[in-house]
């Protein structure tokens, strides 16, 4: 009898939960409007600008609604005030603006204004650590690929808390990739948005810092924000410089000249191993300089590793000097391409002071090395005795100085010689 009874039950389970899972499928598309509803009743009882009143609500409602299975709808809610459509406009069902947004900052935009709604956001999130993930991966590029939707002035308030959220640790940079879609990119809207988020990141953090997030976000091309017809270094610099950032002007140069530096040295280092003339490498380093521009100290510090990459130094350590004069010897031509003034020749000096420092097997050879490229005419006497006098750098500088002591006084006499004559 018990088991006859007992027999019905699992069909009679099976049926509630058909009928449960029909449910939540027909009641899922308004759910979010339901959360919304529901988040409003907790917000309406606070007065408008009593921002501690709207933390302590939210880290109340969070303790009986469910935030992190509707954090996109929680977050369109406090970012832009409202619940959005696919495609980026609002939710039509006459529900009116969130009471607590970043839309609902001061016009025109203030930054201190604006930290006030980020620190509400802070401490939320330091609550419920769980919403930093679905804020910074879904909600965040969600928002930005509509941004072409706001007005300049919403615009603004959502670009600004942007650069905050970030330079406060709450969203790393890899949400800006949304900005580099193609309809986004054209009128120059990323361009503008981007300036925006930077702007407010160097109000609270250092360009240092920026470029660890961007690189870390994955950001390694800021032309991919401008339109395909201003994707010029020139445009960018001119940009920044005229908004006033810059910092983000000089952090790109320097990044591009990063790359220039190492196609250099590796386009020299392949030359060598290819056994191509000293006049084909004097000519790719012209091209790479007509391209973009080194600095010269800079510039004569590639030549130098491209070169010097190139050395086989597995010869018998008695022999490492003198093959280390041989070839230098050897690659004087195409230094000497590139030393044209005093400056540039002080700072070649200091490189090979510098190398041969850091590669102890060669620090003996210094002043046979000098002695070379003075004969082949890449430096001069006068940069030689400048270097010694007041020129020189602080690695081993003690011993590098008596090193040339001999050296410097031969080229000190020649001088005086050449004066009397």
């Amino acid at each position: 009898m018990s088991q006859q009874s007992a027999a019905p039950k699992p069909s009679l389970q099976g049926v509630r939960i058909k009928a449960r899972k029909g449910a939540v499928k027909a009641h899922a598309k308004h759910e979010p409007s339901i959360f919304r509803d529901q988040l409003y009743k907790h917000l309406e009882t606070v007065p408008e600008g009593d921002f501690d009143g709207f933390t302590n609500k939210l880290v109340q409602a969070g303790s009986t609604l469910e935030f992190l299975k509707y954090a996109d709808a929680l977050f369109e809610i406090l970012l832009v005030g409202g619940l959005l459509q696919p495609g980026g406009s609002y939710l039509d069902d006459g529900a009116p603006p969130s009471p607590f947004s970043i839309f609902k900052a001061k016009e025109p935009v203030e930054m201190a204004d604006i930290k006030k709604y980020i620190d509400v956001l802070n401490k939320l999130i330091r609550r419920y650590k769980y919403l930093q993930k679905p804020l910074e991966e879904s909600s965040l590029p969600t928002l930005l690929q509509y941004i072409n939707r706001w007005t300049p002035i919403q615009k603004e308030k959502l670009s600004t808390a942007l650069g905050l959220l970030i330079a406060q640790g709450l969203a790393g940079a890899n949400c800006l990739q949304s900005l580099t879609k193609d309809h986004l990119v054209k009128n120059d809207l990323s361009v503008e948005v981007l300036t925006l988020v930077f702007r407010a990141f160097l109000a609270e953090q250092s360009m240092d810092h920026l470029s660890g997030i961007l690189r870390r976000g994955g950001i390694k091309d800021l032309l991919s924000f401008f339109p395909p017809n201003k994707r010029e270094d020139r445009l960018l610099d001119e940009h920044f410089r005229k908004e006033g950032l810059p910092q983000v002007a000089d952090f790109w140069t320097k990044k591009q000249f990063g790359v220039i530096k190492e196609a250099t040295v590796k386009g020299i280092h392949d030359m060598l191993e290819n056994e191509e003339s000293s006049d084909d490498i004097i000519t790719f380093v012209k091209s790479q300089q007509a391209e973009r521009a080194l600095p010269e100290a800079e510039l004569i510090q590639c030549i130098w590793q491209g070169l010097m990459s190139s050395i086989d130094w597995s010869t018998r350590p008695d022999q490492i000097e003198g093959l280390a004069v041989r070839e230098i010897g050897k690659f004087a031509p195409i230094l000497g391409a590139f030393t044209n003034g005093p400056k540039i020749e002080v700072a070649l000096i200091n490189i090979v002071q510098v190398y041969c420092y850091e590669d102890t097997r060669i620090i003996k050879a210094f002043p046979q090395i000098l002695k070379v490229l003075y004969n082949k005419d890449c430096i001069s006497d006068q940069a030689i005795i400048y270097w010694y006098q007041k020129g020189s750098k602080p690695q081993g500088r003690q011993h590098f100085l008596k090193s040339t002591e001999t050296l410097v006084k031969f080229l000190q006499e020649q001088e005086s010689e050449e004066e009397d004559e």
